[in-house]
């Protein structure tokens, strides 16, 4: 789950529970207020987002096919708000996707929104760690002073019992950086991805980017005599902050015990190739296959990279860094009131779907010359299969190419492959993984390299795909998909009074 407070993503962690079962379905309702209060998170007080008085924030515990309602009432004073169900599809329901800009106004200060939803995927985080104040120095713009021995920066402990095997269910919210989960001395077997059986493969790091879960099966067959250290630890990016810790007990030993050993700082932050081997080994549960169509109807290819506009640096797709409208384009899109007034909202001239591949160098600094932004949108032809390819280049900063997690809103798609250096569109379509792709909603693009993924735009509505990274996508580095408005039902009016559709509610 992500709130969006203005036009900065927040992450806020929240637990949602969702039991796959034949049981009948039912009516989960919530009512949360969204406040600014003083928390200690990483040990520093200071002010932070939170739901109930609770950041992380409740839990919302679900079986699959339930119906959710959750009334939010936002009392940030000064900012709105939208909650985006990160995972979850919105079959039928695109007005409650919570994407400001593209499905629903913000929700203003001091009022309540509803979002009602059926529940058809499963996504679960446990956000507590744990800091290391001496190996952090707090920044000085903080005032504050790391305290440890703040309840609310002790570490989460996981009490284990010697013998017995567990499934560990990880996802990362993080805002900026790629993230290496470890547990001392035991090896996981990765088991589930976004929702997704995996056929199973062992790791002794688990590789996890912004957006991405992953369930992995543990089992407890260390010396039973002592507790152990699980740490995660940022790669893809310098570190900026200590390793998070927290603490794998073995029972009956004491839950506060510290572990004998020093905690493993994990791999190089650099080190690209162990999570590209990640990345490449995670394939489809044989009796969980959904074959992709064999071949596509569209083919997009988005040039991710970095560009200058008035002086500023922005993000981009195809040298375009995106930028969202102050008329959401669901609304803009489905009234028939705006239909005539569609370009007073984003930009009729439909964007590329490509770049210059042949003659671009994405090992370079760019000059970008020809660099905009826009908030044109793709349109597709609803139930067609859309082949995307994301392609890495070089910042404008020599030798460095991001790692960008990519999210797409609205669907599931195959990942067909990944590859090093310049995606070539008439050899590499040939080496896709046509047998047993795995199906996800956040997928990484790797530094200098590319991705290949494929979807069916069934999904009635209009649906941002980003990358992950906050300050990419505000950035600019994101892109809107249309699919079959004209199969989308009635919106609903609290979705409107914002922009050109405040004369909609207020004619």
């Amino acid at each position: 789950m992500e709130v969006v407070a203005g036009h900065l993503y927040t992450v806020l962690v929240i637990i949602l529970c969702l039991i796959s079962t034949s049981a009948e379905a039912k009516i989960r309702h919530y009512k949360w207020d969204v406040k600014y209060e003083y928390k200690s998170p990483d040990c520093f007080r200071k002010l932070v987002i939170t739901i109930n008085g609770m950041s992380p924030g409740p839990t919302i515990t679900a079986r699959q096919g339930d119906t959710v309602i959750v009334e939010v009432t936002n009392g940030l004073l000064t900012e709105g708000l939208a909650i985006h169900w990160h995972g979850i599809r919105q079959i039928g329901t695109p007005w409650f996707d919570g994407t400001e800009g593209v499905t629903q106004c913000p929700i203003v200060p001091g009022d309540t929104f509803v979002y009602k939803f059926v529940v058809d995927r499963s996504l679960l985080i446990q956000g507590r760690g744990r800091y290391n104040c001496s190996a952090v120095n707090a920044p000085s713009s903080d005032t504050g002073t790391c305290n440890a021995t703040s309840p609310e920066c002790s570490p989460f402990i996981l009490t284990v019992v010697p013998g017995k095997t567990y499934r560990l269910r990880v996802a990362s919210l993080t805002g900026l950086s790629a993230l290496s989960f470890e547990i001392e001395g035991h090896n996981m077997t990765v088991v589930e991805a976004d929702g997704h059986y995996v056929e199973p493969f062992e790791v002794q790091n688990l590789f996890i980017y912004s957006g991405e879960s992953y369930s992995a099966l543990i089992t407890a067959n260390q010396d039973p005599s002592r507790n152990y250290w699980a740490t995660v630890n940022v790669v893809s990016r310098k570190p900026g902050t200590p390793t998070g810790l927290a603490i794998f007990n073995y029972y009956p030993n004491p839950p506060e015990q510290n572990p004998p050993t020093i905690p493993t700082t994990g791999p190089m932050w650099n080190d690209t190739a162990p999570r590209v081997a990640q990345s490449l080994s995670i394939k489809a549960k044989q009796g969980f296959i959904e074959p992709p169509p064999s071949s596509p109807d569209r083919v997009i290819i988005f040039l991710n990279t970095q560009n200058k506009i008035n002086g500023f640096f922005h993000w981009s797709v195809n040298n375009v860094s995106f930028t969202l409208p102050s008329t959401p384009y669901l609304i803009a899109l489905k009234e028939k009131k705006l239909k005539n007034r569609l370009h007073q909202v984003f930009d009729q001239r439909p964007p590329l779907d490509g770049y210059d591949w042949q003659n671009y160098d994405i090992f370079s600094v760019a000059s970008n010359v020809n660099a905009t932004s826009s908030n044109a949108i793709y349109r597709l032809k609803f139930n067609t299969v859309v082949d995307i390819v994301l392609q890495n280049a070089n910042s404008m900063s020599p030798n460095n190419s991001e790692t960008h997690p990519w999210h797409l809103h609205g669907h599931d798609f195959w990942v067909l492959g990944y590859g090093m250096g310049k995606f070539d569109p008439f050899k590499d379509p040939k080496q896709y993984n046509l047998v047993n792709p795995i199906k996800k909603n956040t997928v990484p693009l790797h530094p200098y390299g590319w991705t290949a993924i494929r979807f069916r735009a069934d999904n009635p509505g209009v649906w941002l795909f980003h990358c992950h990274i906050e300050s990419h996508f505000f950035m600019g580095m994101g892109v809107v998909f249309e699919e079959g408005i004209d199969r989308v039902r009635d919106l609903q009016p609290s979705i409107m009074g914002c922009g050109l559709t405040k004369r909609l509610i207020n004619p």
